[in-house]
Parts: structure tokens; sequence; C-alpha cells
């Protein structure tokens, strides 16, 4: 009836509580007596896969670390069960909150993403502030509110996420993506407030290279799916710069911001127009 996918890498001193913590909740609950829980050792050096064997669940192994995102899809394509439910092995997300996300995703949801909250969840003000310009970013392209794009805390089902494999990041950006595809297909994304909880060991989350990563997903979808906002977008920079550029040239009398302006100018009318075709070829393609 449910599949839990845990993806794990070098956490043999977690795995353990986290698939203890499952099964004790699901003792609890016998309505889930049909549930399986999948752990995919992607390509530790430490005793994570042996710990999770010991433990009678399935374990899944890559040879070699092939990233946070390739572990879940194949842990997805293991699972035997149409219901999906993702969950770190750093325990971090507290799985008594499963409940209050499977009863929101028989609401009707696509997709139910445990939205973080609480002081650990926070971090530093430069993660902070990252994660403030992505959310506004994402916001900005999907044309709505989104409350946790990359929480790794969520349930979904199994036939309608593996139809966006393709366009799912192999790496930490797979929720990013997820969530980002959903909304932009119009499947529908529901949010349940869960605590986050502090870590015992070191992120393995490599803050810049993985933002990124992460812009680099938000722009091949936003391209994929709405390719005008983000050229419009693109054109409207232009403008704001030659504007500037306008700007300082008469203040300062410098006749090169002139050039440099009506410059933009005509490079915005362009990225403009090509913003114009795109939506031509998607409206073509998708005939």
């Amino acid at each position: 009836m449910i599949s839990i996918i845990i993806p794990a890498y070098n956490e043999e001193k977690n795995i353990k509580n986290v698939i203890m913590e499952i099964k004790n909740i699901f003792k609890k609950k016998t309505i889930f007596k049909e549930y399986e829980i999948i752990v995919v050792d992607d390509g530790s050096n430490d005793k994570t896969g042996e710990i999770a064997l010991s433990l009678n669940v399935k374990v899944i192994r890559n040879v070699e670390k092939m990233g946070y995102g390739y572990s879940l899809k194949k842990g997805i394509l293991a699972a035997t069960n149409e219901t999906i439910v993702i969950i770190d092995a750093d325990k971090t997300y507290p799985f008594s909150f499963f409940f209050d996300l499977y009863n929101k995703k028989k609401q009707g949801y696509d997709l139910v993403v445990g939205a973080r909250r609480g002081k650990y969840y926070k971090g530093t003000i430069i993660k902070r502030l990252l994660r403030f310009m992505l959310t506004k970013f994402v916001e900005f392209i999907a044309s709505k509110k989104i409350k946790d794009i990359n929480s790794g805390f969520r349930i979904f089902d199994k036939e309608t996420v593996i139809k966006y494999f393709p366009r799912l990041c192999d790496t930490f950006s797979f929720t990013t993506s997820q969530t980002l595809n959903y909304i932009m297909d119009s499947l529908t994304v529901g949010y349940v407030d869960i605590d986050y909880l502090k870590r015992k060991d070191k992120s393995k989350v490599k803050l810049f290279k993985d933002s990124l990563v992460t812009l680099r997903y938000i722009i091949e979808s936003c391209v994929y799916y709405r390719p005008f906002k983000m050229f419009s977008l693109l054109s409207f920079l232009c403008v704001f710069l030659s504007i500037i550029g306008f700007v300082f040239s008469h203040f300062l009398n410098i006749k090169a911001g002139y050039i440099l302006g009506i410059g933009g100018l005509l490079v915005s009318i362009i990225v403009f127009s090509l913003g114009l075709l795109s939506v031509l070829l998607k409206q073509i393609m998708n005939k």
C-alpha cells in the first residue's frame, strides 16, 4: 500500500533510527500493515547498507555515488506500491507527520510536501538569503505561492512521477524540479507544516554548487513550460540596464553610456521577439 524510499549516503549513524522510527509508528497504526521500506545506498563507504539490510528492509546499492535524485528514481522504480513516500536518512524529518501528509494526499492532491519550520530550518544568513531569492524567482515563474520547494519529506503517486523522470534532476535538486514540474503542468501541490530537526553531523549539501544546479533546472523548466516569462524577464533586465546607462550618461556626461543604453534597448527587443517565437514553437510542439 505504501512504499517509503530512503536515499542514503554515509548515514550509518542515523539510518537505524530512521528505519526503526518508521516501523514503530506503523506498528501502532494497524491500517498500514502493507508497506515496504526501500533504502537506496548511494555508494556509501561506511556501513549504511549493512545496517539497513540487518533491519529486514529492501536495500538497493549504487556501485558508486550517483546522486540523491538518481537514488530516488531507482528506489521509486523498484517500489511495489503506487503510493510513494520519500524521506531523508539524516533524521531531520519526524516521520510522525506522515499521517498528516497521507490525509492531505487523500483529499486529491497529486503531491503533498512537508513544509519545514523551526530554528534548525532557517540556517545561516547566507542560506536564508539564497533560499529567499530562489523561492521568489520560482514563485514568479510558477505564478503561485510555494511554501517549501525542496523539502525531502513528501508523498506522491508512482505512476505520475515516472512520467517526469527525464526532467527531474539526478542530484540534490530532484525535489525542487519535481515541485516545479508538477506546478507548471497544472498538477495540485499541497503543503503540511512539519518540524525540522537538528542533524547530528555536517550537511552533505554544497550550498553554492547545488544552488547553481537548482537554478539551472528551474530555468530549464521555465523554458519548457512558460518560455515567454523567461524571455520577458531577460528583456526587462536589458531595458532596466539601458535606463541606468542613460541616467549615468546624463549626469556624468559620458557619451559611451548612451551607446550602451541604445544597444541594451535593441537587445531587449530581440530577446522579447525570441520570447514570442518560443511561444509559437511551443504551440507547434503541443500540436
